[in-house]
């Protein structure tokens, strides 16, 4: 049987009569990939359920997935439905009273990536926040990680670099469903939220994606496949150098490469590494879109071999130490984005050891184990649904 969503979930109890339903003016946080099992829009099969929703509430990327990655949202009506649409990606990232004025339940829907600078889960921090500054009780419809619910990886952000893409102390795979990380947020934030996860039916830590019977809707434009969200919590660091990370083409953060690079002489040295679960294939690509636009690039792809055993934070440290100790003189960070701040990598890392380490020729393996002890103490720290044993 397919996992039934949060979203499945709530529509039975709109249509039986079940008094476990938010109630009055409904405000919901959602996108294009909130879909039913049979792939109606969230927004629009609510409505035909019979909730009230009032006003929606839009991510990065918009409400229906068409704005670019990192572009600002503008609010604005929803052309489909009319409804006032309130852009959590502009001026201001976190609801605010107004936007909240008339609102009596929040409902957060939309599919998360189950990767810590995925910025949907920073939108969910400042929902859960504003939810309890303004005591409107929030409903979070929960949905499977694409990662599983059993691993966890990467370093826990330090103090200094918190960001939109590194919203807590959390690591870069954190292995909680979305439902899960919002009750985390709200014991951390000291529990005053008002907070309601519609479980869903069929989904264990253990289930992979092809085990759930949906369909993948690509969440944002750049996440294609389920293939995509599982190296990107390693090959995202690509994003704080000046390499192409696949943008413009049809296989982004699965490929790489850059002008400068030989794509033979670099797969035959990743593969050197016998990094577990991965193999690397030389490629050559121009993007399209983004860094070196319309500019011949050379680099590899990374196909995972043995899921089990594949481990995508740690395949992308042991590429960047690579790539760093190849190409010395034409490797180069990503600058800051502002004045003031830690270039990108850091933001991306939680910290400044990623670039540090490797920029000292480290190959990156003190910094794994380092960051496997700090994975296994967060391990015991999530919050967990019982259903999903």
């Amino acid at each position: 049987m397919p996992v039934c969503t949060g979203l499945d979930v709530l529509i039975e109890r709109l249509r039986s009569g079940d008094s476990d339903i938010p109630r009055g003016r409904v405000g919901l946080v959602t996108n294009h990939s909130a879909v039913t099992g049979d792939l109606v829009p969230g927004v629009d099969a609510l409505r035909a359920a019979g909730l009230n929703v009032a006003a929606l509430y839009g991510p990065e990327h918009g409400v229906r997935g068409d704005v670019a990655a990192g572009q600002l949202v503008e609010s604005g009506a929803d052309p489909r439905t009319g409804l006032p649409v309130h852009s959590l990606y502009g001026d201001t990232k976190k609801p605010t009273p107004a936007m909240l004025e008339g609102i009596d339940s929040l409902v957060f829907d939309m599919q998360d990536a189950g990767v810590r600078f995925y910025t949907f889960l920073s939108t969910l921090k400042m929902c859960v926040e504003a939810a309890g500054e303004n005591g409107i009780p929030l409903w979070v419809l929960d949905r499977p990680n694409p990662l599983g619910g059993t691993v966890v990886e990467g370093a826990i952000v330090r103090e200094g670099f918190t960001s939109f893409v590194g919203i807590d102390a959390i690591p870069i795979r954190y292995g909680m469903t979305i439902g899960e990380t919002a009750e985390w947020f709200r014991s951390k934030s000291g529990g005053t939220t008002d907070l309601h996860v519609v479980v869903m039916r069929g989904w264990t830590r253990e289930t992979r994606w092809e085990q759930t019977g949906l369909d993948w809707v690509m969440p944002s434009p750049n996440i294609p496949t389920a293939d995509t969200v599982r190296v990107y919590p390693g090959m995202c660091f690509i994003e704080g150098t000046q390499m192409s990370e696949g943008r413009g083409t049809a296989r982004p953060f699965e490929i790489f490469g850059a002008p400068w690079i030989d794509a033979d002489d670099l797969a035959e040295e990743l593969n050197a590494l016998a990094v577990p679960g991965a193999r690397w294939r030389p490629v050559h690509f121009i993007p399209n879109a983004s860094k070196h636009k319309d500019v011949p690039c050379h680099g590899c792809q990374l196909h995972i071999t043995n899921h089990a055993a594949f481990r995508p934070v740690a395949a992308g440290v042991r590429m960047l130490a690579t790539v760093k100790r190849m190409y010395p003189d034409e490797f180069e960070w990503l600058p800051p984005f502002k004045e003031g701040r830690p270039p990108f990598i850091d933001l991306l890392g939680g910290g400044d050891e990623l670039r540090t380490r490797i920029d000292a020729g480290e190959s990156g393996e003190d910094l794994l184990n380092r960051w496997a002890e700090e994975a296994e103490a967060f391990l015991a720290e999530r919050t967990l649904r019982p259903e999903y044993a």
